[in-house]
C-alpha cells in the first residue's frame, strides 16, 4: 500500500465533525503524547509492550493523514517536501541543529 492509499482508506473511519484542522491538529497531538507515554512506562517498568506502542504509531499516522486531508494536501506531497527538506539539509551539512529554516 502506498500513501495515498492509505490516506485514502484512514479517511473512509473519519467522522465528519472530525474533518477539520483544529480537530486533526489537537488529536495529533494527544496521540503523539501516547505514543510518548507509552514509552515512558517502557523505559520505567522495563516492559517492553512493542505492540501497543505500533498500534499508537498507527494512530499518529491517522491523524498525520487526516491534517493533510483536511487540508487539501495527499501523504505523498507531505512525503515528498519532507524528503526535498531533508535533502537540501544535507546538501548544506545542516542535518544537526535547529531551526526550521537551517
Amino acid at each position: 500500500m502506498n500513501l495515498n492509499e492509505y490516506q485514502t482508506k484512514a479517511m473512509k473511519t473519519a467522522l465528519p465533525s472530525a474533518l477539520n484542522p483544529a480537530y486533526m491538529i489537537a488529536n495529533l497531538a494527544s496521540e503523539a503524547g501516547e505514543v510518548a507515554g507509552k514509552y515512558a512506562k517502557w523505559i520505567r517498568d522495563g516492559v517492553q509492550d512493542e505492540e501497543a506502542l505500533k498500534k499508537e504509531t498507527g494512530d499518529v499516522l491517522w491523524q498525520v493523514a487526516g491534517l493533510a486531508y483536511v487540508m487539501g494536501w495527499t501523504l505523498d506531497e507531505v512525503a515528498c517536501l519532507n524528503l526535498d527538506k531533508l535533502a537540501s539539509r544535507e546538501q548544506r551539512n545542516a542535518l544537526s541543529g535547529s531551526g526550521d529554516e537551517r
